[in-house]
């Protein structure tokens, strides 16, 4: 998924997930746990990605503080739009 991608392209990067709620940290830390852990992420680093993703046609809260939500309404085609505009988005934040 999109830390693979992340870690391939050798940017650190950091997600959580419960349920259909995800976040995304650009962090080196290991785990994003506390909100202390959330504000020492690269919220400008975020915005690039964001606006990277928008460009590739995806949509994300527009934070680094907010999470993401999937839903049944995200198929496979959607997942590979996804996940080929993060490898260009983490490409570009190199």
């Amino acid at each position: 998924g999109l830390q693979q991608r992340a870690d391939a392209a050798g940017i650190p990067f950091v997600t959580t997930q419960a349920g259909g709620m995800f976040g995304l940290y650009f962090s080196e830390a290991e785990e994003i746990v506390t909100f202390e852990d959330v504000m020492t992420s690269d919220s400008e680093r975020f915005k690039r990605f964001f606006h990277l993703m928008l460009d590739g046609g995806v949509y994300l809260a527009p934070s680094a503080f907010e999470a993401g939500f999937t839903s049944i309404a995200h198929g496979d085609a959607e997942l590979k739009l996804t996940l080929d505009a993060a490898e260009k988005a983490f490409a570009a934040l190199k």
